[in-house]
C-alpha cells in the first residue's frame, strides 16, 4: 500500500481533479505501481488464477466535501478530526490507483513471462475473468490478415460446450458481431469496444438458440471486448461468461480495455513467432522424403524432430539400378534458414550422385565433399551412405565424421564398426575407406543423427552408452516393426518430452529392417 502520512497537503486544484470521475488511465499515466496493496472493503468472490475475482473498488469512506474557494491548501486530518475532511477522501482514491496499478502490473507481468501462443491465451482468459468477475470465458482467434493461425479456446469449457456455441448463428455471437462487423476494430466502438449482454433471458433481441445453449451451459450474460490495436490489427475476440445477470462496473471494463489492449500486442508477436515457426517446419518437411519406398526384402522408417528455427539434419532413401537401395543420414552445420536451404541442397546432390556411383558409397561421399567445398566454403557437413542390398541382406558405406550404425537383432545389439574420419568440408580433400557387413534376417539397421545424442545432455561416451541399452531393451513383440522400433529407441534416448520438447537440436533416426 502506498505509504501516505497521516497529514498531507495538497493543493486545492489537485483536490478538485481528485473529487472529479478521474479514470484509472490518469493515474496510469501519473503513478507507477508501488508496493502491494491492502484489500481493499469490496467484497471478494473466489479466486481466479490466484488473483480476486473481481478488482476491488477503492472505498471512500466519506462524501466528497467541498472545498473553500480561497483556501490555498487543505490538510488531511487525523483521526480526532472532522470526519468529512477532504483529505481522507483524497487517500482513498489515491489507495484505489494504487491498487488498480498494482493488479495491472502483476497480470501483465504473468502475460509477458508466457512464450507460447496457447499460453498467451488461456493466461489472457484467466486475467480477464479476474478483472470482469466472471467464471468462465473463450477466446476466438481469428487474425484479419487471413493467415491463421485460427483457434478457439476455452476457460471453464469442454471442447464439446465451445461445439454448442459455434452451434448459435455467428452474428447473434458477441465474438461474431465484433470480428464480423466494424465494432471489433481500432477504435471501431464506442467506451471500451466491448458487448455486454447483462441478461440473455430478459433481454430483447437475443437470439432464440442462444438462449437455449446460455441455458444448456448455465450462463446468463456476457461480456465481449475485441483483441485489436492499431499496431496489431484485429487479432480476435474474448468474451467472458457469467452464472448470472450481471454486468461488469465501468471500472471493471476500463481495466479489462487496459489489460486486452496490453495483451493484444503481447499476442501480436507469439503470433508471428508462431507462423515462422510453422513456416520453418512446413520447409524442413518439404525438403524431405514426402514417403519411403517399398521395395522386396527390407521394410522403412524414418522419424525427425527439428527445433523452432529449423536445422540441417536430414535422411533420404531412394531405389537404385539393380535392385539396390540407398540409404543417407546427414546434417549441415548451423540452424535457422540458411541451414535448413543447404540441408536440400545437400540432400539433392547426394541423390543425384548415389544414382550414377551408388554401389561405391566412397565415390559419393567424395563428389559430395567436392561440390560442398567449391560452392559453400565456410559450411562443413556431416553424412553416411550405405548400399544396401536386400536381397542379399548386404550393407557397404561409408561415413564422413558421422555416427556409426546401430544393429539390432535377436541375437545381438552392437554398432557397425566404422573407419574415423573427418565432416565433409573439413579437409582439402576428403577420403575414408568403405565397411562391408552383413544383417540376418529380422535385424534392423538404424541410421541417426548426433542430435539424438547431444539432446541427451550427457557426454558423448555416456550417450551412446545409452543408445545401445535403448536397441537392446526394445521389446520382442515389436522387433519386426522398425517404425515402433525407432519411437522406442526415440522415447528411451529421451525420455520426459525431451524428444518433442523445443531444443536447437535436431534428430533424424532412419530404421531398414531386413527380411
Amino acid at each position: 500500500m502506498l505509504d501516505i502520512p497521516s497529514r498531507v497537503r495538497v493543493h486545492v486544484e489537485t483536490l478538485l481533479a481528485a473529487q472529479n470521475d478521474m479514470g484509472v488511465c490518469d493515474a496510469f499515466e501519473q503513478y507507477a505501481p508501488v508496493g502491494k496493496p491492502d484489500a481493499m472493503n469490496a467484497p471478494h468472490p473466489s479466486k481466479v488464477a490466484g488473483i480476486d475475482s473481481t478488482v476491488p473498488s477503492p472505498a471512500h469512506t466519506v462524501a466528497p466535501a467541498p472545498a473553500a474557494s480561497g483556501t490555498p491548501s487543505v490538510s488531511a486530518p487525523n483521526p480526532s478530526h472532522a470526519p468529512n475532511a477532504p483529505g481522507l477522501l483524497l487517500q482513498d482514491r489515491l489507495a484505489g490507483w494504487v491498487s488498480d496499478l498494482t493488479t495491472l502490473h502483476e497480470l501483465t507481468e504473468r502475460l509477458a513471462r508466457t512464450d507460447a501462443l496457447s499460453d498467451a491465451l488461456q493466461e489472457l482468459l484467466r486475467a480477464g475473468a479476474a478483472l470482469v468477475g466472471a467464471r468462465r470465458g473463450l477466446v476466438v482467434l481469428e487474425p484479419a490478415d487471413g493467415r491463421g493461425p485460427d483457434t478457439t479456446v476455452g476457460l471453464g469449457l469442454a471442447r464439446a460446450d465451445l461445439g454448442h456455441i459455434e452451434t448459435v448463428p455467428r452474428g447473434s455471437l458477441p465474438y461474431g458481431k465484433l470480428l464480423d462487423t466494424a465494432a471489433g476494430l481500432p477504435g471501431g466502438a464506442d467506451g471500451e469496444g466491448g458487448i455486454t449482454e447483462p441478461d440473455l433471458f430478459a433481454g430483447e433481441g437475443i437470439d432464440p438458440r442462444h438462449r437455449e445453449v446460455a441455458a444448456r451451459l448455465g450462463y446468463a450474460a456476457s461480456y465481449a471486448l475485441p483483441l485489436s490495436t492499431e499496431s496489431a490489427g484485429r487479432l480476435g475476440a474474448a468474451v467472458w461468461l457469467y452464472d448470472e445477470p450481471a454486468e461488469p462496473a465501468e471500472r471493471q471494463r476500463h481495466l479489462a480495455g487496459l489489460y486486452t489492449r496490453y495483451a493484444t500486442e503481447h499476442l501480436a508477436r507469439l503470433l508471428e513467432v508462431e507462423r515462422t515457426r510453422a513456416c520453418m517446419r512446413t520447409i524442413s518437411e518439404e525438403l524431405l522424403p514426402s514417403r519411403l519406398p517399398r521395395m522386396a526384402g527390407v521394410q522403412l522408417a524414418a522419424r525427425h524432430r527439428t527445433g523452432p528455427r529449423g536445422g540441417g539434419d536430414w535422411y533420404d532413401a531412394l531405389p537404385l539400378p539393380d535392385a539396390a537401395l540407398g540409404l543417407a543420414v546427414g546434417a549441415v552445420t548451423g540452424s535457422g534458414p540458411s541451414a535448413v536451404a543447404a540441408m536440400g541442397r545437400l540432400r539433392a546432390s547426394l541423390r543425384a550422385y548415389a544414382v550414377m556411383e551408388g554401389e561405391d558409397p566412397v565415390a559419393v561421399l567424395s563428389d559430395l565433399e567436392l561440390l560442398l567445398r567449391l560452392t559453400e566454403p565456410a559450411r562443413s557437413a556431416t553424412a553416411l551412405f550405405a548400399y544396401c542390398e536386400p536381397a542379399l541382406r548386404k550393407i557397404t558405406l561409408a561415413g564422413a565424421g558421422h555416427c556409426p550404425p546401430l544393429l539390432i537383432g535377436e541375437r545381438r545389439t552392437e554398432f557397425v564398426e566404422t573407419s574415423v574420419s573427418a565432416p565433409l568440408g573439413m579437409l582439402a580433400c576428403w577420403e575414408a575407406p568403405s565397411v562391408e557387413f552383413r544383417a540376418e534376417a529380422g535385424e534392423t539397421v538404424l541410421l541417426y543423427t548426433d542430435g539424438l545424442l547431444h539432446r541427451t545432455g550427457d557426454a558423448t561416451d555416456r550417450a551412446f552408452a545409452r543408445l545401445h541399452t535403448a536397441a537392446a531393451s526394445v521389446p520382442r513383440a515389436i522387433r519386426d516393426d522398425p517404425g515402433a522400433i525407432a519411437d522406442h529407441v526415440l522415447r528411451a534416448v529421451l525420455p520426459d518430452g525431451l524428444d518433442a520438447a523445443d531444443s536447437e537440436e535436431d534428430v533424424v533416426l532412419l530404421a531398414a529392417r531386413f527380411e
